[in-house]
């Protein structure tokens, strides 16, 4: 066997097995996101907002890594929400908070 298709199924054989690691990593961080909005939307549930807020950013980190890994339309309107709950959060608006992470969870959850 010569060397170029040796090397070129070594590599070929790795991206196999990688692979499925890289999605499952996206799923992983999908489902941290839909744990921690939830999170958030129960911080405003009792107008937390500030934990909302925390809990939002730690949604969002997770968002954002899963639409690295695939992107999808669902995962970049949940990104603009966290965003946004982020936001109303810090300026203790639980209320319209809350309505945003909502939003995210519903976005997120069309994604599985």
């Amino acid at each position: 066997m010569s060397r170029r298709l040796f090397v070129a199924l070594l590599g070929l054989s790795l991206g196999l097995i990688l692979l499925p690691r890289i999605s499952l990593a996206g799923d992983e961080h999908l489902s941290q996101a839909i744990e921690y909005t939830k999170l958030a939307i129960d911080d405003g549930e009792y107008r937390r907002a500030d934990g909302l807020a925390a809990h939002a950013e730690t949604a969002l980190m997770h968002a954002e890594a899963s639409a690295k890994v695939k992107a999808n339309p669902h995962t970049a309107d949940a990104i603009k929400h966290l965003k946004e709950a982020i936001d109303e959060g810090k300026q203790g608006h639980a209320d319209v908070a809350k309505t945003h992470a909502e939003a995210a969870l519903n976005n997120l959850q069309q994604v599985l």
